[in-house]
Formats: structure tokens, sequence, C-alpha cells
């Protein structure tokens, strides 16, 4: 099984196995030495400058190269491709379909950088192809889209590391061991504040001309409408393609949540919010405010807002009875005594957390493609911060109450 074809069409027959035959199948396939080639489908600024240039970081030493590109958008699709050119000599493919992507015999993975409301189908698609994944966040917009994802990847044995790259950061990683210490005493609440002077989806809006984009394939299963070149370039800011902040800023606190906590599922979420400062002709959808509360079952509440009308206030705080574990600064969180109750575990001034070293987050990836071991941020933690997020914004949407019932994997009013 050495050539392109043969190892593509052997790893697309044992897809539909049971998931450890399929992973040891694979590693049989892919050996340490053989090149593992990587299609990049959703050619934005997030596929290109993060997905794109964080492999080809480590494109000499774990032997990648990015050989075909994808984006509805041509512009985006030829930047892709002149990029790889520069990196590798020779010129990436380029498509306009994720369908032809998937469809590739010489391909082992892709990288998933598309809208919000395309993830799952893509992911989706890759898996049922027998393709590795990194899919970027929120995981998924709908319910349904996000089991028929999830249930693709565990039913193919695929390898996916879902983009809260976060958890692979080492002073997260840090906070991971400290907080299992239990040194911060009863944890009764977790929250976070991230606000700017702007909503994020004005920074994306470009002249795209119609020629240049196929349309339907932008659209997918939203719903149809004209072609309009600010929903198309700022389609983070309307409610037909993403849902705000809550799925774009807060899948990244919430994943944290998990990843640090060990916490999985909320039990339920009330959430509220609007547009309150940026009103202007854009008349974007998505809410420049919003509030949102989870409970979870290990006893502890959990919070997240956003205020896009002023970028002061901005916070990110473990409480416990014993202390603070501060992480407004990414890289350098601090565990402090400050509102203990009695100080009694010991907790004296202010401590930088140690940080415990990590891959970085496409490294560990590639790691895994080759090992199929489970990566860093699963597929499994993919459906966990979507399903927080969904109850959010089903929150937001009905003004209900919206729980998690488990066994039916689904969320409701309760």
């Amino acid at each position: 099984m050495t050539s392109h074809y043969s190892r593509r069409s052997f790893l697309k027959s044992v897809a539909g196995t049971a998931v450890a035959m399929s992973a040891l199948s694979y590693s049989r396939v892919l050996g340490a030495n053989d090149r593992i080639r990587i299609a990049q489908i959703g050619c934005g600024s997030r596929g290109i400058g993060v997905h794109m240039a964080g492999v080809n970081a480590h494109a000499k030493s774990q032997n990648v190269e990015i050989t075909a590109v994808c984006d509805p958008w041509k512009v985006r699709t030829e930047m892709a491709a002149e990029q790889t050119k520069q990196w590798y000599g020779r010129a990436a493919r380029q498509f306009v379909s994720y369908r032809d992507v998937v469809a590739l015999d010489d391909i082992d993975a892709v990288m998933i950088a598309s809208c919000d409301h395309q993830h799952t189908t893509h992911l989706k698609a890759a898996a049922e192809a027998g393709l590795d994944a990194y899919c970027e966040k929120p995981l998924a917009k709908r319910m349904d889209g996000l089991i028929a994802a999830v249930d693709a990847v565990k039913k193919a044995g695929t390898v996916v590391q879902i983009g809260t790259q976060l958890r692979s950061s080492p002073s997260f990683a840090g906070c991971k061991k400290l907080y299992a210490t239990g040194i911060l005493g009863k944890v009764g609440r977790i929250e976070q504040r991230r606000n700017a002077n702007k909503p994020y989806w004005y920074g994306y809006l470009k002249d795209v001309k119609a020629e240049d984009i196929d349309w339907k394939e932008f659209l997918m299963d939203a719903p149809d409408q004209p072609f309009d070149p600010v929903r198309c370039s700022g389609w983070y800011g309307y409610r037909d393609f993403s849902d705000g902040p809550v799925p774009g800023l807060a899948s990244h606190f919430l994943d944290l949540v998990h990843f640090i906590t060990g916490a999985t599922l909320p039990i339920s979420c009330v959430c509220m919010g609007g547009t309150f400062t940026w009103i202007d002709e854009h008349k974007f959808t998505c809410p420049d405010h919003v509030q949102a509360l989870w409970i979870y079952p290990e006893g502890f509440m959990v919070s997240y807002s956003t205020n896009f009308g002023n970028g002061g206030g901005n916070s990110f705080d473990i409480f416990g009875d014993q202390g603070v574990l501060d992480m407004v600064n990414w890289n350098a969180p601090v565990l402090s005594a400050d509102g203990h109750a009695d100080g009694k575990i010991g907790i004296r001034g202010k401590t930088n957390v140690e940080d415990v070293p990590m891959p970085d987050h496409f490294l560990d990836w590639l790691q895994c493609i080759r090992s199929r071991k489970t990566p860093n941020a699963s597929i499994d933690a993919g459906y966990q911060h979507a399903v927080a997020c969904l109850m959010a914004v089903r929150s937001f949407d009905t003004g209900n109450r919206i729980i998690y019932d488990a066994e039916k994997r689904d969320i409701r009013a309760g």
C-alpha cells in the first residue's frame, strides 16, 4: 500500500468498520515517512493565516504538504494557492466545492475554516470519505447537524481536532493542573467578560464581486437570498450564517471551562442580549451585547458576557471560597487569595501559575494523525462546547430557560 490512490481507496473501504479497526488499519497505511497531504476548505483569513500557516510551521518536521484549497470565492483560493506555491514550490489545486475535495483519492486530511453554518456539513463529508480533519469552532450551528457530524466521525474512526486551540496553551494546561489540586476550595462561579469597542464582524467587510463567487455554494442550507457583498464578507454579523458572540467567542471560554475543571455538559442555560450600540445601514442581526448563564452538575455557575460598545472591563476568573484564579492575561494567569473565606488552604498573596509544556494545537493534530491517538480538542470536546453554545442561542431566541437532555441528545425549554 504505497501509492496515493491505493492508500485513500483502502481507507475508504474500512471507514465504515469498527472504529478500533479503522484506526489500526489507517495507522498501517500512513507510515512515519509518508507525507501527510492536506486540503484546506475555507480560505479566508482564518484558513490561510491560521490553519495553513499553523500546519506549514511543521511542514518539514512532520512531512506535510497542503495540496488542495477550496472556497466559493475564487479570490481566496487564488491567494491560498499562491501561498502554497511559495511554501512548496508548486501551487495547490483549486476547488469551489467541498464535494470535489472529499472525492480526491490523494489527500489524507482536511482543515475546515469555512463559515459557521457550513462546519458540520463539511466535517460530516470528510468523515464519510475517511479523511482526518481539523475543524474550526464553533463546531455547530444546529443540533441535528452536530449530531450527524459527530456520529459520522465516530463511525469512521477519523482523527479530528476542533479549533479551540487555547486548551493547547501551556498557561491553560498549567491552570488545569492547578485546579486539580483543589487549592481554590469550593468553586461556585466561573466568569468571563470579553468586550470590545466594535463587533468583530465589521473588520471582515470587503468588496466581493458576484462573478467571483459561487453564491449557492456559499449559502448551502442557509435561507435563499440575493447576493449581497456585505452579507457575504460580513457573514459573522448575520444570523443566517452565524449566531454572534456566544458561539463566536464564548466557545473558547466554555471549552476552557470544560478543559480546566473536567466538566462536560451544562444542566441549564439562560441568555439575553440585543443590538444596542451598533445600529446602522448594515442591519447586522447578531447581538452586540449578550449575557449568558449556565449551571453545571459539578455545582457551579458559568457566566459569559460581551459588550461591543466599550472595550473596558474584560475579565476571566474562577472563583473558589479560598481564592481566585485570574486568567484575563491568557499567557500569565495568576492565583490569589482575593475574597477568600478563611484562608485555611493557605493561598498567600499573588502567584503566577506555572506553565505545563504542550505541543501547539496543529502539531498535536499532525502527531495524532500518525499515532491515531485522540487529539487534545477531541470530537467529544467539540460536541460539549457546541451543546452549551446552542443552549444559549436557543434561550436568546425564545426567552426560555433551556435544559440539555443527555439521553435524547436534545436541548429544550425546561
